[in-house]
């Protein structure tokens, strides 16, 4: 499973406070700590950014790429901060991930840059019109994306489907709709579409000492039903997504699977 790691964040007070300084100890330090926890990937959220946007991305990407040989996540609504990033990204490392498209017109123009710059794209499923009610208008959002992509010139294989993890403390009749709706995603293609989950989400709000346990045991039930990627905490996920990998067969089991 593709492991993203969440943990740079303009949210953090501390990331936050990196940016603003163009400080990029704490942003390495973050990134390599995630990469030797078992990332594939880091992401880089920023936030709206709509001041200065261009040039914050290209020093996060930098920044980050300096520290660990492995691709960035690019997450802001930004359109022009996006393009900025992907354009001194080290491809040497592997291909980027933009997050995110969606079903609202103002975000089709990230498949644009998707195709432009060969990269990776996550596909959320919600729209102009609110939040899904279910599984089903989900997948029905996912299809359209899919469709659209396609148009753009973005291959299948590029796009994940997100089915839009909600806080299980406020809406926790979602939480299960969302495990239908990565069982459901997958049935859209043959071979089976990706997926990925922003997996903290099904804990924002809870107690400290919870928040750990409802990640772990929701990605276990997303990984069951067939999740590709999570963007998540790393120190959190990879023993659990390595033994589910074990239990599932898909990978051979060893005393030490846990170090492999």
């Amino acid at each position: 499973m593709l492991i993203i790691g969440e943990r740079i964040s303009i949210i953090a007070k501390r990331v936050r406070e990196a940016m603003n300084k163009r400080d990029p100890k704490p942003i390495q330090e973050l990134a390599q700590t995630q990469w030797k926890a078992g990332a594939h990937m880091i992401e880089a959220n920023i936030g709206p950014a709509e001041e200065g946007g261009e040039d914050l991305m290209q020093w996060m990407v930098t920044t980050i790429q300096r520290a660990v040989p492995i691709p960035i996540c690019l997450d802001t609504t930004n359109y022009n901060a996006i393009e900025a990033g992907l354009k001194v990204h080290n491809n040497e490392w592997g291909r980027p991930l933009i997050n995110s498209t969606s079903n609202d017109p103002e975000r089709f123009s990230m498949l644009e840059l998707a195709a432009k710059y060969n990269s990776q794209i996550i596909g959320l499923t919600v729209g102009k019109g609110g939040l899904p009610a279910d599984a089903e208008e989900r997948s029905a959002i996912a299809a359209e994306i899919m469709a659209r992509a396609m148009e753009y010139g973005v291959p299948l294989e590029d796009l994940y489907l997100d089915p839009l993890v909600l806080q299980i403390a406020t809406s926790q009749d979602h939480a299960l709709k969302v495990i239908k709706a990565i069982r459901m995603f997958q049935e859209l293609n043959d071979p089976p579409m990706k997926t990925v989950v922003g997996l903290s989400n099904i804990s924002n709000g809870c107690p400290k000492d919870l928040r750990p346990i409802l990640n772990k045991y929701y990605l276990a039930l997303l990984i069951y039903e067939g999740l590709t990627a999570a963007i998540a905490d790393p120190h959190e996920v990879t023993e659990t997504a390595k033994t589910i990998d074990v239990i599932m067969s898909k990978t051979l089991y060893a005393h030490s699977y846990l170090e492999m």
